[in-house]
C-alpha cells in the first residue's frame, strides 16, 4: 500500500499529461486516518466518473459495536452515514475545475427509504464508502492540481463530517438506532397478533406532489377509527396507537365514492371480519393503500411514515398489458380459452389485461407473498367482478375467467394469502364486509351499522367459486448464451465477449439485447435495486450457461447469496461496485419473469 506522500508525487508527475496517465493512479493509498482506494480510473474526462473507495477502521470510526451487530440496526447506521457523506460531497461537488465531468463527486442518492446498499457497508474490519469522482482536465489533459484539491481537501472534510463519532451529534445517531429497534418492534408484533398492517395515530400518508415523496406540508395527521385501534409497546418510543388491519380481505374503493374494505377470515374458522373505508374522491382512500404499499421498507424520521409498517412480503400488482408469460399455470383464474390454449402452462408474448393481471398472481405465489395490493383502476375489469346480467346473458360454463372476487376468500381462507384492495365501481364487494370506514377528509369513521342497513335492499351476489386448487408444479427457466461472438474492430475475425448491461432509471434495464421494462413494479423504490437486479440476471445466465434449471431453484439460491455474501457477490467487476441497492425477493422474481 502506497502512502499520501506516494500519491502526491504521482499527482505531480503526470501533471499536464494526456489523459491516460491517470490509470497509473490506481491502487490503494493509507492516509493517516483512513485509506483511500482508487479502484477503477477512466478513460476520459467525458466518461463515468472513476471509482473510489474509502475504508475507516473501527478503532479510528469508534461508532459503538451495539449499532452494527443486528443487521437491521446495521443497515440504519449505513443508510444515516451515507445520507451524511452525500451531504457534506455536495457542497464540494464541482469545485474542482475542468471539461466534462471534471470536479463531479456522485454519493448514491437516498430517499425516503432505508436501504441496504453497496455505496456504505460495515463489515467486521470497518466502515467502506463507495463513490465517483470525475479526474479533472482540461480539453483532455491531465490537471493534477485540481484533483489535489478533491484527494488532500475535499474528502478528508467529508470523511471527518460523516464518518467519525465523536465528530458526530450522538443523540441523531442514538434517535436512528432507536428508530431502526422500534420499526423492528412493530413488524415482529404485526406477527404475533396476526395483523398485516399497521398505521400510528399522527402519521403524515400524503405527500408533497406525485413528483416528491416528501411529506405534504400542513396534511391531516392519521386517526385511527376507536373500533381498528391496537396499541403496542415499544423499546424506545414506549406505547404507540395506530390502526391494526388484521389478516384477511381489505377493499379500498374508490371513484366518485371510494371505499376501503377489510375482510378477514381466520385459518382457523373464527368469524370473518370485514372492513371497508369509504369516502368522496380525494378524501384520502388512494393515500392510504400508497402508504401501506411503501409499508413494506422502514422510513426515515420525518418522513411521516415511520411507523406505516406493512407485511414485507406485501406484493402490488396490476394489469400489465403486453407483457411477457412464460409456462405460468393461471387456471386457478382462466380455463378453456376459445383457442384452445393451455392455461396450466401459459405462455404468451403480448398479454390481455385479464391473462397478466392472473399470471401476476400466480407468480406472488410463487414469491411467497402473503398480502396482495391491487388497485382496480389498473386491473382488468372483467378479471376482478361479473355482474348479474353478465352471468344471465354468458353461462358460467361458457366464461373462460373466473373473477378475482369469487377466489379472494379462499386464498385467503386455503392458502393464507391476505389482499388489500381499492375498487371504485363495484359494490359487489359490501357483502363480505363486516366493518366499514368511512375516510372523510383523511379521518376515518366507522358507519359500519348505517351502510348494514342500506345492503338489506339488495341482493347478495355469488361470491364464491368451485375448484380452489394452486399450481403445485414446479416452473423452470433457460437463458441463451451470455457470450456475444462480433467480429473485431478490423473486421477480419470474431470476437467473444460478455453482455454488457446497462440501466436506464428505475423502471428500465436491457442485457444484451433485451430490454426489461419494470416500470409497473411499483414497490421498486430505487435505481440501485434495479442496477441490482440486472447484476442478478446477469450472474444467473453466465453461470447457467444455456441450461434449463428450476427457478424457484435459481432464484433462492441467488437470495441465499446475498444475504450471505453481500449485495457486490453477483457483480462481474473484480471490486464491489458504488451503485446497488438490495431489492425484496418479490421483486427478484417479478424481474426473472419478465427477461
Amino acid at each position: 500500500m502506497y502512502n499520501k506522500i506516494d500519491l502526491k508525487n504521482k499527482l505531480e508527475s503526470i501533471h499536464r499529461k494526456s489523459y491516460p496517465a491517470y490509470k497509473g493512479l490506481k491502487g490503494a493509498y493509507q492516509f493517516p486516518d483512513y485509506q483511500l482506494f482508487i479502484e477503477h480510473v477512466q478513460g476520459d474526462p467525458f466518461a463515468a466518473p472513476s471509482a473510489l473507495r474509502i475504508f475507516v477502521p473501527h478503532r479510528k470510526a469508534g461508532f459503538p459495536e451495539a449499532y452494527y451487530q443486528e443487521k437491521h440496526i446495521r443497515i440504519a447506521l449505513q443508510d444515516e452515514l451515507i445520507r451524511r457523506f452525500a451531504k457534506a460531497s455536495a457542497k464540494f461537488c464541482y469545485q474542482a475545475k475542468g471539461s466534462g465531468k471534471s470536479g463531479v463527486i456522485q454519493v448514491s442518492h437516498c430517499d425516503q427509504e432505508v436501504l441496504e446498499r453497496t455505496a456504505c457497508e460495515i463489515t467486521e474490519e470497518g466502515i467502506h464508502i463507495r463513490f465517483f469522482v470525475g479526474f479533472p482536465a482540461n480539453g483532455r489533459t491531465i490537471n493534477s492540481g485540481e484533483l489535489e484539491k478533491i484527494l488532500f481537501d475535499y474528502l478528508p472534510e467529508c470523511v471527518k463530517a460523516s464518518l467519525y463519532y465523536k465528530r458526530l451529534p450522538a443523540k441523531e445517531i442514538e434517535q436512528v438506532i432507536f428508530l431502526s429497534e422500534d420499526q423492528r418492534a412493530v413488524r415482529e408484533e404485526l406477527k404475533k397478533r396476526n395483523l398485516i398492517a399497521f398505521v400510528a395515530n399522527g402519521s403524515i400518508l400524503p405527500r408533497q406532489s406525485g413528483a416528491s415523496d416528501l411529506p405534504m406540508k400542513e396534511a391531516v395527521p392519521f386517526q385511527s377509527p376507536e373500533s381498528m385501534q391496537v396499541t403496542i409497546q415499544l423499546p424506545h418510543r414506549g406505547r404507540i396507537t395506530g390502526m391494526g388491519i388484521k389478516k384477511g380481505i381489505t377493499l379500498i374503493a374508490g371513484g366518485g365514492v371510494r371505499q376501503t374494505f377489510y375482510h378477514s377470515t381466520s385459518v382457523s374458522g373464527n368469524s370473518p371480519l370485514v372492513v371497508v373505508i369509504i369516502g368522496p374522491s380525494g378524501s384520502g382512500k388512494s393515500t392510504l393503500l400508497q402508504a401501506l404499499e411503501k409499508g413494506v421498507y422502514d422510513h426515515i424520521a420525518g418522513d411521516g411514515r415511520e411507523f406505516v409498517i406493512t407485511d414485507d412480503t406485501a406484493w402490488k400488482l396490476r394489469a400489465e398489458d403486453g407483457r411477457k408469460i412464460k409456462d405460468v399455470d393461471i387456471s386457478l383464474f382462466i380455463n378453456h380459452l376459445p383457442n384452445g390454449k393451455d392455461t396450466r402452462k401459459f405462455s404468451t408474448l403480448d398479454a390481455s389485461g385479464s391473462t397478466s393481471q392472473a399470471a401476476n398472481i400466480i407468480e406472488a405465489i410463487e414469491a411467497k407473498s402473503k398480502v396482495l395490493l391491487i388497485d382496480e383502476d389498473t386491473s382488468a375489469t372483467n378479471f376482478m367482478v361479473r355482474d348479474e346480467l353478465m352471468q344471465r346473458v354468458i353461462r358460467k360454463d361458457k366464461e373462460p375467467i373466473t373473477p378475482f372476487l369469487e377466489r379472494a376468500r379462499d386464498l385467503y381462507e386455503k392458502a393464507g394469502i391476505s389482499t388489500i384492495l381499492v375498487v371504485g365501481s363495484c359494490g359487489s364487494y359490501f357483502y363480505i364486509a363486516d366493518q366499514i370506514v368511512q375516510m372523510d377528509n383523511y379521518h376515518p369513521v366507522d358507519i359500519t351499522e348505517k351502510t348494514r342497513n342500506i345492503l338489506k335492499n339488495y341482493k347478495k351476489p355469488e361470491c364464491r367459486a368451485e375448484g380452489f386448487a394452486l399450481p403445485s408444479e414446479k416452473r423452470s427457466i433457460a437463458f441463451g448464451s451470455s457470450v456475444v461472438r462480433r467480429k473485431n474492430y478490423r473486421g477480419t475475425g470474431m470476437v467473444e465477449e460478455r453482455e454488457k448491461l446497462k440501466v436506464m432509471g428505475r423502471e428500465n434495464l436491457m442485457l444484451g439485447k433485451e430490454q426489461l421494462d419494470l416500470r409497473y413494479l411499483e414497490q421498486l423504490a430505487d435505481r440501485e435495486q434495479t442496477q441490482t437486479l440486472g447484476h442478478l440476471l446477469k450472474y444467473a445466465k453466465e453461470q447457467c450457461n444455456g441450461r434449463r434449471t428450476d427457478l424457484e431453484g435459481l432464484v433462492e439460491s441467488l437470495i441465499r447469496k446475498l444475504e450471505k455474501e453481500g449485495i457486490g457477490s453477483v457483480s462481474s467487476q473484480k471490486d464491489i461496485p458504488a451503485g446497488m441497492a438490495m431489492p425484496r425477493r418479490q421483486e427478484i422474481y417479478a424481474c426473472f419473469n419478465r427477461f
